[in-house]
Order: structure tokens, then C-alpha cells, then sequence
């Protein structure tokens, strides 16, 4: 099962109330120009939003809509004068067959052509006020020459000594001569701009710009100063799908050197406000319309969207999400009303995920629809992967979905419980417990873990992870981790290059076997050195026999030696053996790994612990290494 992430006329959301407010809106503006702003934050369903309005506004009589993505348009010399053209052509097309229409467009492209011949000249369309060249018209005119003196003698041909002259003189000529009426020119464009509409037929011309928060501030620029040559003709529309602190942003890059803003309100916003007169927010979901939400994807990626079923859903949903605030989150009695009394099992399936991750969705994505269906689509494929190896009893969805929001929006801590799993030889990570019953103000019995006494308990966002449903304590993580982990590492199996299976083998064996591995470790890049020292501490936890000193523990030394920035990682590894099975070897094997000075000390206070533990062989060891260090 696939869900398509691509805009969608079919409204899940109830978003059709905007849509419908944003048509209202225009039919009510008469011939007045108007600019309306469907604003949210990437992924919250503007262009959803806005195909809502092409499809409403298309059955309106004598009224042409015209769509324009600016992000296609991206890395186009002069944005603005491809939005003017694209609007003319798109005009001439609605009206293929009147002369009228064709003699108009040809009036405006023309002019369109001049501004394309004014911005190749250096910009003479905003300086002609001064008449004084620019830089960068000086720089053009410098460049055309260089290009034909700087080619070898022999290469100079008539035809670009002609071209070169040429384009100086129309650079001589139509820009002087056009900039000196550049006023009367924006003027007349205007007027014939009126005229095409008339001779177009035309009540009403919507224009609606989607992606522009996608541009690069250049081109989200350049389109806005496009659409504000509208701004005085009636009849005109513009609906623009936009993240307006990216357009604010975009503002401030331009035109850097706008001065502070004298009242609570910047230059930015101020231009984006000019500009837009009427602001749309798309709100983000809430947990009843979240869970409405995943039902609704997952029904229709299972029987279609013109499916009965389907449809008598969409319905419900509806008038589940009429008022919100009374949802019942589209229960199994809502559902099974809509079906008639007999829910499919896709439906049923559907209503079932929904219930389990809705929570999780709602706290981890912020409600933003695009996050919560790319999530989906990737618990599904990774549902569908456990089930093809026979995984499928060993995960359970919610546990599932739980590990899949540390992995997605806090990759750093998804790591450290991936490998507190896979050095637990139950795979289960204490300080979780630990963090979830803080976190909720039960008391833990035995000892705090140190990862909760330090980033982990001070971290806003881990807290708030392990404050979500269900709770991952006690439970064997090492499976989650198979199916989340992208690449091969401590539970994937063996590194797949052939070399570094070999230098783990070295790394696995006898004393001096491991020892002269040591230069091929130093020279190995720090990804690799770090994939052999996760397979190695895996193998290690495999035995599940720590009284002696287990095969592997010098070459851990070995490859610590070399590389100094993975001592962190073995002391997560000390720390995650069973203390009460360790032998001796535990504290007196790393004489000179530590040199960390941090590390050192956190090693010291490892060492310490196991001197105060039950495990009669470990406490002696211990207290022994303690003392030498002492003296």
C-alpha cells in the first residue's frame, strides 16, 4: 500500500470550507482586483487547498483560472517577466480561436520582450528615474566587448562581430529611448493588459501561484513584484500558497539593506501585508482530525476513491469534523454507521492503525499532514518487510511507530537506543524505564541509569517522547531496531566489504593477532572503524558469557587506540554488560584506552559502581584496579 503525496482535489480534511470562503471571496470583490494569501507551513495542505479553488472557480462562467507554479519556474533568468508571459499565454489559449484575443496578447508580449531587453541591459528599468548607468549595465556592455576580443584572431567570424554590434546598439537605443517613458510604459501595459480581458470576454481572472515558499528569495521575489503590476487592473485575482515567514525571509535576503523597522512590525511583513490583502491560515490537525485523517488514507489507498464505501466515509468524516471540539475521533460506531453496519476489512484495518499511532502523530508531526502520510507510507513498507522475513509477531505497530518518531525527528537519540538495544543482551534499554516513569512521577527501584542522569533527563524532547503511549519499558527493542535501521550495523549482520570482514576477524582473535591489525585500523575512515566496533560489541553480547575475558575486548582496545572519538561508545558498552555476570577482566583490561579525560572519569565512576556490587570476583577486581591508581 502506497500513499500518494502528491496535492489532492479529494478533501480529507474538511479543508473545502476554505476553498469555498476563498471563492466567496472573489465573486464578492466585483471588479476590484484582490490578493488572497493561503498561508501554512510546508506540508499542511495549501496546494491541496488550492486545487479545492482551481476546480470551484473553473465552474464559474466567463471566468479563466490559471495556475503557475513558481517553484517550476525556478533557475529561469528573469522570473518576473515569465510569470507576465505565462499569464498572456495562458489568456490566448483560453481563447484560441478570436482574433481579438491573438492581436492583444501580441500588443502585451511585445512590451514583455522590452523588459526582457531592459533587464539584459543591467537593470535600466528601475534606474531610469536617474538616468545614470549601473554597475552592472557598465559590467554587461564590458562583457559583450571581452567576449569577441578575448576569442583567438582566427576564431572571430563576421557573424558575431555583426551580433555583438547589434546588441549594443539595440542596448543604445531601445533602452535609452523606452526608459526615459518607463512610467507610461508600466501605464500602458496595464491598459492593454484591460483590453485583452475585453477582448477575452472575460468577468474574471484568477490567478492562483502555488510553491513560492520553495523558491529560492530571488525568484520568490521577482514573482511577487510580477503580480504586483496587477495589482490595479480590475477583474484580476491572485491566490498564493505560501509559508509566510519563507516569503518574509526571501524579503530580507532581496533587499538586505532595508533599514530596522520603527514599529513593532518589520519591512518584510509590512511588503508581504501590502501585498496580500486577504490571509487564509490552514490550521494544523488536532488529535480527533489526525486520526480522522489516517483512516481516511489508509481507506482510500484500499478501495479507491470512487469507491461507495469510500465516499459514504468521506461523509461521515465531514460531519464528524463539522465541530471539532465534538469529535469522538471517528469511532467504530461513526464508521460502522457509514458502512451500513458492515465495515470492510481494509476499513477496519485502517481504524485500527488510526487508533494505535494517532497519539504518537499528533505529539510527533505538530499535525502537519504531509509529515503524518510520508510517516505512514514508511510504517507500512517497514510493517511489510518484518511480515516477508516472519518478523510480524515480533512487532507490535505502536512500539513501532513510537521508535520511528525518535528516529525521524531526533536522529541522535534514535543512535544511542539503537545501540543501548543492541548491547543489552535482552535488547531492553533501562533508562528508558527509567526516563518514562520520571517523566510520568512513578519511582524506579534500583540505581538511575547515567544516560538518564544526563542528556536524556534534561532533554525537552526525549521527555516528551517518552511521555507518549505506549511505554517501551521492559520491552526487547532489538527487533524495532532491525526493521528502522537504513543501514547495515550492529544488528544487520557482518560488514558487507570483504576487508572489513577480515580486519574484524583479526580484531576477534588472540592478543598479538588483534594488536597487529592495529595500523590497517588506524588507516580505515572513522564511519568504517565505528561499523567494525558495533559488530564487535555485538558478537561480545552474543555469548552471553562475560566471566572471562570474552574474545574481542582487545580489539576493542585496538581500534580505540587509533581512533580516540569512539571511547564514548565503549563505555555504553561496559555499561549495558550484566554486572552480575562479569568477570574480573571488566575493570582491569583498559589500562590506557580512556585517554578522554571525561570519558576517564565516567569510566572511573563504572569501575566504582561494580566495586559496590554483589558480584563477589568484579568488587574485588575492582577495589584492586582502584587502589594501584591510587598510589
Amino acid at each position: 500500500m502506497f500513499l500518494n503525496d502528491q496535492e489532492t482535489a479529494t478533501d480529507l480534511l474538511y479543508y473545502e470550507a476554505i476553498a469555498k470562503t476563498v471563492v466567496r471571496l472573489i465573486g464578492n470583490t466585483g471588479e476590484a482586483p484582490v490578493t488572497i494569501g493561503v498561508h501554512g507551513d510546508w506540508g499542511a495542505g495549501k496546494s491541496s487547498v488550492l486545487k479545492m479553488t482551481e476546480a470551484a472557480v473553473a465552474k464559474e462562467p466567463k471566468t479563466v483560472c490559471i495556475w503557475f507554479n513558481g517553484w517550476a519556474f525556478e533557475g529561469f533568468e528573469d522570473a518576473k517577466t515569465v510569470v507576465m508571459e505565462t499569464i498572456v499565454d495562458e489568456l490566448r489559449r483560453a481563447r484560441p480561436t478570436s482574433t481579438k484575443v491573438a492581436d492583444a496578447a501580441k500588443k502585451l508580449l511585445k512590451r514583455i520582450d522590452w523588459l526582457k531587453i531592459a533587464r539584459k541591459a543591467g537593470g535600466l528599468v528601475f534606474t531610469a528615474a536617474t538616468g545614470i548607468p549601473t554597475l552592472d549595465q557598465i559590467r554587461h556592455v564590458v562583457d559583450l566587448a571581452s567576449s569577441v576580443i578575448s576569442s583567438p584572431q582566427d576564431h572571430i567570424s563576421m557573424e558575431k562581430l555583426r551580433s555583438a554590434a547589434k546588441e549594443a546598439k539595440d542596448y543604445l537605443k531601445e533602452g535609452k529611448e523606452e526608459a526615459e517613458r518607463l512610467p507610461d510604459h508600466i501605464h500602458e501595459f496595464r491598459k492593454e493588459f484591460v483590453q485583452l480581458l475585453d477582448a477575452a470576454e472575460i468577468t474574471k481572472l484568477v490567478v492562483i501561484v502555488d510553491d513560492l515558499d520553495r523558491c529560492l528569495p530571488k525568484t520568490a521575489v521577482a514573482t511577487l513584484e510580477a503580480i504586483r503590476l496587477f495589482l490595479l487592473v480590475d477583474r484580476t485575482a491572485f491566490v498564493i500558497g505560501a509559508d509566510e515567514l519563507m516569503i518574509e525571509y526571501a524579503v530580507r535576503e532581496h533587499f538586505p539593506d532595508l533599514p530596522p523597522a520603527s514599529g513593532p512590525i518589520g519591512y518584510a511583513r509590512n511588503y508581504l501585508e501590502k501585498l496580500i490583502q486577504v490571509p487564509f491560515r490552514v490550521p494544523a490537525l488536532g488529535p480527533a482530525e489526525t486520526r480522522v485523517y489516517i483512516t481516511l488514507l489508509l481507506a482510500e489507498a484500499a478501495l479507491g476513491s470512487v469507491d461507495g464505501r469510500f465516499l459514504a466515509l468521506i461523509e461521515a468524516a465531514r460531519e464528524d469534523m463539522r465541530l471539532p471540539w465534538k469529535s469522538r475521533g471517528f469511532d467504530h460506531a461513526t464508521v460502522q454507521q457509514a458502512c451500513d453496519g458492515a465495515i470492510p476489512q481494509p476499513v477496519g484495518q485502517a481504524q485500527m492503525l488510526a487508533a494505535q499511532v494517532t497519539g504518537i502523530l499528533t505529539e510527533g508531526t505538530g499535525g502537519n499532514p504531509r509529515q503524518i502520510k510520508r510517516f505512514l507510507n514508511t510504517l507500512l513498507l517497514r510493517e511489510a518487510i518484518a511480515e516477508e522475513r516472519g518478523l510480524s509477531s515480533e512487532i507490535a505497530t505502536p512500539v513501532l511507530a513510537k521508535i520511528m518518531l525518535a528516529e525521524r525527528f531526533y536522529p541522535a537519540f534514535y543512535e544511542q537506543v539503537s545501540k543501548a538495544a543492541a548491547a543489552d543482551p535482552r535488547g531492553i534499554v533501562e533508562a528508558l524505564g527509567h526516563l518514562e516513569d520520571d517523566v510520568r512521577g512513578v519511582a524506579s527501584g534500583g540505581p538511575v541509569p547515567a544516560a538518564l542522569e544526563g542528556d536524556w533527563a534534561k532533554n525537552e524532547w526525549a521527555r516528551r517522547w517518552a511521555g507518549i503511549d505506549p511505554k517501551l519499558k521492559g520491552v526487547d527493542l532489538r527487533p524495532y531496531v532491525f526493521v528502522t535501521r537504513d543501514k547495515r550495523g550492529v544488528l544487520g549482520g557482518l560488514v558487507a566489504a570483504s576487508h572489513l570482514e577480515a580486519i574484524v576477524e583479526r580484531l576477534m582473535g588472540p592478543t598479538l593477532t588483534a594488536k597487529g591489525a592495529a595500523d590497517d585500523v588506524g588507516r580505515l575512515p572513522a564511519p568504517e572503524a565505528e561499523e567494525i566496533l558495533e559488530v564487535i560489541c555485538r558478537r561480545i553480547v552474543e555469548t552471553d558469557a562475560f566471566l572471562k575475558k570474552p574474545k574481542g575486548v582487545d580489539g576493542i582496545d585496538v581500534i580505540v587506540k587509533k581512533h580516540p572519538g569512539l571511547q564514548r561508545r565503549v563505555i555504553d558498552f561496559l555499561k549495558g554488560l550484566p554486572t552480575e555476570k562479569l568477570g574480573a577482566w571488566a575493570p582491569t583490561s583498559w589500562a590506557n584506552t580512556f585517554t578522554d579525560q571525561t570519558v576517564a572519569a565516567e569510566f572511573e565512576a563504572l569501575r566504582e559502581g561494580w566495586a559496590q556490587s554483589g558480584n563477589a570476583a568484579l568488587k574485588t577486581a575492582a577495589e584492586l584496579t582502584s587502589k594501584r591508581r591510587g598510589r
